[in-house]
Protein backbone atom coordinates (compact mmCIF):
# COMPACT_ATOMS: atom_id res chain seq x y z
CA UNK A 1 0.00 0.00 0.00
CA UNK A 2 1.57 3.11 -0.96
CA UNK A 3 1.28 5.65 1.91
CA UNK A 4 -1.04 9.14 1.29
CA UNK A 5 0.85 12.31 2.01
CA UNK A 6 -0.18 13.83 5.25
CA UNK A 7 -1.51 17.41 5.33
CA UNK A 8 -1.70 17.97 8.51
CA UNK A 9 1.46 20.25 9.76
CA UNK A 10 2.76 20.41 13.23
CA UNK A 11 2.49 23.54 14.74
CA UNK A 12 6.29 23.55 15.52
CA UNK A 13 6.96 23.22 11.28
CA UNK A 14 4.42 26.05 10.82
CA UNK A 15 6.22 28.46 13.23
CA UNK A 16 9.66 27.05 11.31
CA UNK A 17 8.30 28.27 7.77
CA UNK A 18 6.73 31.15 8.77
CA UNK A 19 10.63 32.08 10.46
CA UNK A 20 11.62 31.17 7.03
CA UNK A 21 9.44 32.96 5.10
CA UNK A 22 10.49 36.29 7.12
CA UNK A 23 14.02 36.02 7.26
CA UNK A 24 14.11 34.99 3.25
CA UNK A 25 11.93 38.47 2.51
CA UNK A 26 14.76 40.67 4.11
CA UNK A 27 17.78 41.48 1.78
CA UNK A 28 20.74 42.74 3.56
CA UNK A 29 20.06 45.83 2.79
CA UNK A 30 16.79 46.45 4.43
CA UNK A 31 17.76 44.43 7.76
CA UNK A 32 18.39 47.13 9.69
CA UNK A 33 20.31 44.51 12.44
CA UNK A 34 22.68 43.29 9.70
CA UNK A 35 23.96 47.03 8.93
CA UNK A 36 26.85 47.68 8.37
CA UNK A 37 28.72 44.14 8.14
CA UNK A 38 31.52 46.08 6.03
CA UNK A 39 33.54 49.48 5.82
CA UNK A 40 31.63 52.87 5.70
CA UNK A 41 33.37 55.30 3.25
CA UNK A 42 32.63 59.26 4.92
CA UNK A 43 33.18 61.43 1.72
CA UNK A 44 34.63 64.98 2.42
CA UNK A 45 34.76 67.21 -0.32
CA UNK A 46 37.86 69.60 1.10
CA UNK A 47 41.23 68.77 2.07
CA UNK A 48 42.87 66.64 4.35
CA UNK A 49 43.59 68.90 7.65
CA UNK A 50 40.56 71.34 7.81
CA UNK A 51 37.56 71.96 9.64
CA UNK A 52 35.52 69.20 7.33
CA UNK A 53 37.71 66.66 7.81
CA UNK A 54 39.13 67.37 11.50
CA UNK A 55 34.93 67.11 11.95
CA UNK A 56 35.02 63.68 10.00
CA UNK A 57 37.79 61.93 11.67
CA UNK A 58 36.51 62.64 15.23
CA UNK A 59 32.94 61.59 14.27
CA UNK A 60 34.47 58.41 12.33
CA UNK A 61 36.73 57.30 14.90
CA UNK A 62 33.76 57.29 17.38
CA UNK A 63 31.09 55.28 14.61
CA UNK A 64 33.77 53.18 14.15
CA UNK A 65 33.96 51.59 17.67
CA UNK A 66 30.30 51.39 18.21
CA UNK A 67 28.75 50.20 14.41
CA UNK A 68 32.50 47.14 14.85
CA UNK A 69 33.02 48.51 11.20
CA UNK A 70 35.29 51.05 9.81
CA UNK A 71 34.60 54.07 8.90
CA UNK A 72 37.12 55.29 6.14
CA UNK A 73 37.40 59.19 5.81
CA UNK A 74 37.49 59.80 2.12
CA UNK A 75 38.96 63.76 1.08
CA UNK A 76 37.68 64.19 -2.50
CA UNK A 77 38.63 67.84 -2.94
CA UNK A 78 37.72 70.02 -5.65
CA UNK A 79 34.77 72.12 -7.80
CA UNK A 80 33.90 73.78 -5.25
CA UNK A 81 33.19 70.37 -2.94
CA UNK A 82 30.82 69.31 -6.28
CA UNK A 83 32.97 66.37 -7.15
CA UNK A 84 32.31 64.56 -3.41
CA UNK A 85 28.88 65.28 -3.74
CA UNK A 86 28.58 63.86 -7.20
CA UNK A 87 30.19 60.90 -6.48
CA UNK A 88 27.98 60.26 -3.34
CA UNK A 89 24.78 61.35 -5.44
CA UNK A 90 25.85 58.16 -7.50
CA UNK A 91 26.76 56.02 -4.65
CA UNK A 92 24.69 52.80 -3.95
CA UNK A 93 21.89 53.52 -1.83
CA UNK A 94 23.24 51.21 0.31
CA UNK A 95 24.29 52.80 3.63
CA UNK A 96 27.83 52.32 2.78
CA UNK A 97 28.54 55.52 0.99
CA UNK A 98 27.87 59.05 3.14
CA UNK A 99 28.87 62.61 2.66
CA UNK A 100 30.00 65.22 5.49
CA UNK A 101 28.40 67.84 3.86
CA UNK A 102 28.83 71.87 4.49
CA UNK A 103 25.08 73.07 4.20
CA UNK A 104 25.89 76.31 3.11
CA UNK A 105 28.31 75.22 0.60
CA UNK A 106 25.61 72.73 -1.12
CA UNK A 107 22.97 75.34 -0.99
CA UNK A 108 25.21 78.09 -2.66
CA UNK A 109 26.32 75.72 -5.40
CA UNK A 110 22.36 75.06 -6.31
CA UNK A 111 22.59 78.62 -7.27
CA UNK A 112 26.14 79.49 -8.08
CA UNK A 113 26.55 76.38 -11.04
CA UNK A 114 24.41 76.38 -13.96
CA UNK A 115 24.94 72.80 -14.59
CA UNK A 116 25.28 70.71 -11.72
CA UNK A 117 24.88 66.80 -11.97
CA UNK A 118 23.00 66.24 -9.46
CA UNK A 119 19.90 68.31 -6.89
CA UNK A 120 21.00 68.49 -3.68
CA UNK A 121 17.03 68.16 -2.44
CA UNK A 122 16.35 65.27 -4.77
CA UNK A 123 19.46 62.79 -5.01
CA UNK A 124 20.45 62.72 -1.33
CA UNK A 125 18.66 61.01 1.83
CA UNK A 126 19.18 63.60 5.10
CA UNK A 127 20.26 61.78 7.85
CA UNK A 128 21.27 64.48 10.38
CA UNK A 129 22.85 67.86 11.26
CA UNK A 130 26.66 67.63 12.96
CA UNK A 131 27.92 70.37 14.17
CA UNK A 132 28.14 74.60 13.30
CA UNK A 133 31.09 76.84 13.41
CA UNK A 134 30.80 80.52 13.53
CA UNK A 135 32.97 83.00 11.37
CA UNK A 136 34.22 86.67 12.59
CA UNK A 137 34.24 89.43 10.77
CA UNK A 138 37.74 91.61 11.66
CA UNK A 139 39.43 94.52 10.52
CA UNK A 140 42.77 95.67 10.47
CA UNK A 141 43.49 97.76 13.47
CA UNK A 142 44.70 100.74 11.05
CA UNK A 143 40.62 101.04 9.73
CA UNK A 144 38.43 103.67 11.95
CA UNK A 145 35.74 100.98 12.75
CA UNK A 146 35.81 98.54 16.10
CA UNK A 147 31.83 98.30 16.64
CA UNK A 148 29.58 97.20 13.90
CA UNK A 149 27.90 100.84 13.96
CA UNK A 150 30.63 102.33 13.25
CA UNK A 151 31.50 99.84 10.13
CA UNK A 152 27.71 100.62 9.15
CA UNK A 153 28.41 104.80 9.47
CA UNK A 154 31.66 104.51 7.64
CA UNK A 155 30.61 102.12 5.58
CA UNK A 156 27.83 104.48 4.52
CA UNK A 157 29.66 107.88 5.12
CA UNK A 158 32.53 106.47 2.19
CA UNK A 159 30.81 103.89 -0.10
CA UNK A 160 32.83 101.94 -2.09
CA UNK A 161 35.94 102.40 -0.08
CA UNK A 162 35.81 99.41 2.28
CA UNK A 163 37.35 96.23 0.48
CA UNK A 164 36.56 92.42 2.59
CA UNK A 165 38.93 89.78 1.57
CA UNK A 166 37.44 86.01 1.40
CA UNK A 167 38.98 82.64 -0.05
CA UNK A 168 37.20 82.34 -3.39
CA UNK A 169 34.05 83.62 -5.20
CA UNK A 170 30.59 81.79 -4.06
CA UNK A 171 32.15 80.76 -0.91
CA UNK A 172 30.05 81.63 2.08
CA UNK A 173 32.91 83.90 3.20
CA UNK A 174 32.35 86.05 0.29
CA UNK A 175 28.42 85.74 0.40
CA UNK A 176 28.40 86.35 3.86
CA UNK A 177 29.92 89.86 3.27
CA UNK A 178 27.63 90.16 -0.06
CA UNK A 179 24.51 89.18 3.02
CA UNK A 180 25.62 91.62 5.21
CA UNK A 181 25.76 94.50 1.73
CA UNK A 182 22.63 93.54 1.28
CA UNK A 183 20.98 93.45 4.70
CA UNK A 184 22.61 96.28 6.17
CA UNK A 185 22.48 98.74 3.20
CA UNK A 186 26.19 99.26 2.60
CA UNK A 187 29.07 98.89 -0.13
CA UNK A 188 31.99 96.45 0.63
CA UNK A 189 34.13 95.69 -2.08
CA UNK A 190 34.76 92.08 -2.40
CA UNK A 191 38.49 90.81 -3.01
CA UNK A 192 38.83 87.13 -3.82
CA UNK A 193 41.93 85.16 -3.13
CA UNK A 194 42.69 81.92 -3.45
CA UNK A 195 42.01 80.01 -0.41
CA UNK A 196 41.46 81.21 3.56
CA UNK A 197 45.28 81.88 4.39
CA UNK A 198 46.27 84.58 1.81
CA UNK A 199 42.64 86.18 2.36
CA UNK A 200 43.81 86.50 6.01
CA UNK A 201 47.69 87.31 5.34
CA UNK A 202 46.55 90.39 3.48
CA UNK A 203 44.22 91.65 6.13
CA UNK A 204 46.98 91.49 8.36
CA UNK A 205 48.89 93.30 6.16
CA UNK A 206 46.76 95.75 5.69
CA UNK A 207 46.31 95.31 1.98
CA UNK A 208 42.71 94.52 2.65
CA UNK A 209 40.52 96.02 5.37
CA UNK A 210 37.99 93.26 6.54
CA UNK A 211 37.81 89.74 6.14
CA UNK A 212 35.35 86.98 7.31
CA UNK A 213 37.50 84.32 9.16
CA UNK A 214 36.72 81.28 10.67
CA UNK A 215 36.45 82.12 14.91
CA UNK A 216 39.24 79.44 16.22
CA UNK A 217 41.53 80.94 13.34
CA UNK A 218 40.63 84.76 14.41
CA UNK A 219 40.64 84.30 17.94
CA UNK A 220 44.78 84.70 18.09
CA UNK A 221 44.93 87.46 15.88
CA UNK A 222 42.61 89.69 17.93
CA UNK A 223 43.57 88.40 21.28
CA UNK A 224 47.02 89.47 19.96
CA UNK A 225 45.64 93.23 19.23
CA UNK A 226 46.86 92.15 15.16
CA UNK A 227 42.94 92.23 14.30
CA UNK A 228 39.85 94.11 15.97
CA UNK A 229 36.79 91.74 15.82
CA UNK A 230 33.71 93.59 14.72
CA UNK A 231 31.29 90.93 15.20
CA UNK A 232 30.34 87.04 15.41
CA UNK A 233 27.99 85.45 12.28
CA UNK A 234 26.15 83.16 13.99
CA UNK A 235 22.86 84.59 15.92
CA UNK A 236 24.20 84.17 19.21
CA UNK A 237 27.49 85.10 20.65
CA UNK A 238 30.20 82.12 20.15
CA UNK A 239 31.26 80.11 23.59
CA UNK A 240 34.45 80.17 22.59
CA UNK A 241 34.58 84.27 22.66
CA UNK A 242 31.38 85.27 24.19
CA UNK A 243 33.13 88.80 24.65
CA UNK A 244 32.84 89.21 20.74
CA UNK A 245 28.78 90.79 20.39
CA UNK A 246 26.73 88.64 17.11
CA UNK A 247 25.98 91.02 14.45
CA UNK A 248 22.34 89.43 14.53
CA UNK A 249 22.64 91.75 17.79
CA UNK A 250 22.61 94.79 15.95
CA UNK A 251 21.29 93.42 12.85
CA UNK A 252 18.51 90.76 13.70
CA UNK A 253 18.04 87.87 11.10
CA UNK A 254 21.77 88.03 10.22
CA UNK A 255 23.63 84.59 10.02
CA UNK A 256 26.81 83.19 8.61
CA UNK A 257 27.42 79.69 9.74
CA UNK A 258 29.30 77.04 8.58
CA UNK A 259 26.98 74.04 9.15
CA UNK A 260 27.60 70.33 8.57
CA UNK A 261 25.61 67.60 8.37
CA UNK A 262 26.08 63.98 7.28
CA UNK A 263 23.53 62.49 3.81
CA UNK A 264 23.35 59.55 2.19
CA UNK A 265 22.30 58.62 -1.32
CA UNK A 266 18.64 59.19 -2.18
CA UNK A 267 16.39 55.56 -1.93
CA UNK A 268 18.93 54.32 1.21
CA UNK A 269 16.25 52.13 2.84
CA UNK A 270 14.98 54.31 5.64
CA UNK A 271 15.93 51.75 8.56
CA UNK A 272 20.01 52.50 8.10
CA UNK A 273 19.09 55.87 7.75
CA UNK A 274 17.29 55.94 11.04
CA UNK A 275 20.47 53.68 12.40
CA UNK A 276 22.70 55.86 10.87
CA UNK A 277 21.02 59.19 12.91
CA UNK A 278 20.89 57.59 16.12
CA UNK A 279 24.45 56.26 16.08
CA UNK A 280 25.71 59.68 14.62
CA UNK A 281 23.89 61.65 16.96
CA UNK A 282 25.36 59.36 20.14
CA UNK A 283 28.55 60.08 19.22
CA UNK A 284 28.72 63.27 18.43
CA UNK A 285 27.15 63.77 22.02
CA UNK A 286 29.58 61.47 23.53
CA UNK A 287 31.94 63.26 26.03
CA UNK A 288 35.14 63.14 24.95
CA UNK A 289 34.33 63.88 21.18
CA UNK A 290 31.90 67.03 22.11
CA UNK A 291 34.69 68.49 24.24
CA UNK A 292 37.61 67.64 21.36
CA UNK A 293 35.13 69.55 18.75
CA UNK A 294 34.39 72.68 20.82
CA UNK A 295 38.23 72.72 21.32
CA UNK A 296 38.36 73.05 17.69
CA UNK A 297 35.72 75.56 17.47
CA UNK A 298 32.77 73.61 16.67
CA UNK A 299 29.35 73.68 18.17
CA UNK A 300 27.68 70.07 18.19
CA UNK A 301 23.65 70.19 16.33
CA UNK A 302 22.24 67.25 15.30
CA UNK A 303 18.86 66.93 14.04
CA UNK A 304 16.10 64.60 12.46
CA UNK A 305 16.43 63.69 9.47
CA UNK A 306 12.79 65.33 8.66
CA UNK A 307 14.82 68.71 9.93
CA UNK A 308 17.71 68.66 7.98
CA UNK A 309 15.75 67.88 4.69
CA UNK A 310 13.74 71.45 6.13
CA UNK A 311 16.79 73.14 6.93
CA UNK A 312 18.72 72.32 3.68
CA UNK A 313 15.93 73.69 1.89
CA UNK A 314 15.28 76.82 3.52
CA UNK A 315 19.17 77.43 3.26
CA UNK A 316 18.70 76.91 -0.41
CA UNK A 317 16.19 79.89 -0.89
CA UNK A 318 17.89 81.82 1.44
CA UNK A 319 21.33 82.00 -0.72
CA UNK A 320 19.78 81.71 -3.92
CA UNK A 321 19.28 85.84 -4.42
CA UNK A 322 22.37 86.66 -2.76
CA UNK A 323 24.13 84.56 -5.20
CA UNK A 324 22.43 86.17 -8.03
CA UNK A 325 23.07 89.76 -6.83
CA UNK A 326 26.32 89.50 -6.14
CA UNK A 327 27.03 88.58 -9.67
CA UNK A 328 29.54 85.60 -8.26
CA UNK A 329 30.32 83.22 -11.71
CA UNK A 330 32.57 79.64 -10.36
CA UNK A 331 35.78 79.60 -10.22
Amino acid sequence: MIARFNRTFSPIFLALAACAASVAALSPASAGAAYPDKPVRLIVGFAAGGPSDVLARALGQKLQLAMGQAVIVDNKPGAGTNLAADFVAKAAPDGYTLLLMMVGTQAINEALYPKLSYNTVRDFAPVTLTAASSLTLVANPQVPVKTYAELVAYAKANPGKLNFASSGAGTPLHLGGELLNNRAGIKLVHVPYKGAVPALNDVLGGQVELAMIGTPAALQYVKSGKLNAIGVTGLKRDTSAPNIPAIAESLPGYEVELVYSVVAPAKTPHDIVVKLNAEIIKALHDREVAERLQGQGFEVRTSTPEQLGAYIKAEIAKWAPIVKESGAKPE
